[in-house]
């Protein structure tokens, strides 16, 4: 059996439909004596439903699958040789990518009759980042065999920020530009509080300039306020990455205990069609033991006549014997008289 063309076939099959053709594949190759292909097609796993709709990508969408591989590759080579320009711009494209490509695993989805909700987009999506950054994963999605999407967060290494050439803000460009024209505007501005300080007095300026230390700049609030949107948005995304791996779990335990149910049933019809050949082999066995009873009993009985028939025939010889030689001492006597 070709097990490639099997699997190609398999894993273009809803998940719903998967088992039962897998199981029927596995159970051909066995009558066909292929132990090998059996083992390889009854070890194929059913997709995750996210999986599915990536692969169906893949299949149907052959020109997207061929620009989406390739941003990949370029955007591993980018990291691996610290492009900082080349990360910025396939970055931005590759965000734009997935999301368009998710969506049109969904529209394929709901064309092939399995409608996806918004937990399966976020794994199609999950699993084409993935995609991206892993080249065996991509080789998985390339030939439409993704059995799962990824288990953790799939990314790509973080690049350290001396290695790329940051773009400025509004404000550092705004610093800059006084900076460039006022020379040292920074260290003025602190002297000048410095002076307002004295002015006004130790009291006041000891209390305003506690007042300061306590309150935080604009800029460290807005870099607190990142920092936990960022923390924030890592752990919905954990979260997400964690009730994925618990569906897949899920769905695998329940495909395992779909597999041991019908192994358990096909094993007590086994035992059935089993038993019941027993039964009609021992009463076979006790017809074929009666018969040889009674054709013992009947070779036994003709035994016995056979006997009874030669000791008759032996007397009735004897008897004829006897007769003859009185016959024969008869004829003797007349032929005595006669004379």
């Amino acid at each position: 059996m070709d097990v490639e063309k099997v699997t190609d076939e398999l894993y273009g099959l809803t998940p719903a439909a998967f088992t039962a053709a897998r199981d029927a594949y596995a159970a051909r190759a066995r009558k066909e004596k292929d132990a090998a292909g059996a083992k390889a097609i009854a070890a194929l796993r059913r997709p995750a439903l996210a999986a599915w709709a990536a692969n169906l990508l893949a299949r149907q969408r052959p020109r997207e699958k061929e620009e989406f591989l390739a941003l990949g590759e370029s955007l591993r080579e980018a990291h691996r040789t610290l492009d900082a320009e080349r990360l910025r711009t396939e970055g931005s494209r590759q965000h734009r990518l997935v999301a368009a490509l998710a969506r049109m695993a969904a529209d394929l989805a709901r064309e092939a009759g399995q409608p996806v909700g918004g937990t399966v987009a976020h794994e199609v999506e999950q699993t084409l980042h993935g995609v991206l950054a892993d080249p065996e994963v991509a080789a998985l999605w390339a030939k439409g065999r993704l059995v799962k999407p990824p288990a953790a967060a799939v990314g790509f290494p973080a690049v350290a920020p001396e290695a790329m050439a940051a773009r400025p803000t509004a404000g550092r460009e705004e610093g800059g530009s006084e900076a460039a024209v006022g020379g040292a505007a920074p260290r003025t501005s602190r002297t000048r509080g410095e002076g307002s300080s004295g002015r006004r007095g130790a009291g006041t300026s000891g209390k305003r300039g506690g007042e300061a230390a306590r309150s935080p700049s604009p800029e460290a609030s807005g870099k607190a306020g990142r920092d936990a949107s960022e923390a924030a948005a890592r752990e919905a995304a954990q979260r997400a990455r964690d009730l994925a791996h618990a569906r897949t779990e899920a769905e695998e335990a329940a495909e395992d205990a779909d597999g041991r149910e019908r192994e358990l049933r096909a094993a007590r019809d086994a035992r059935q069609a089993a038993a019941g050949r027993a039964e009609e082999t021992a009463g076979r066995a006790r017809q074929l033991e009666e018969e040889l009873r009674d054709a013992r009993r009947t070779a036994r009985e003709a035994a016995t006549a056979a006997g009874e028939a030669r000791t008759a025939v032996n007397a009735a010889e004897r008897a004829l014997r006897s007769a003859r030689a009185a016959a024969s001492r008869a004829a003797r006597a007349v032929e005595r008289l006669e004379r």
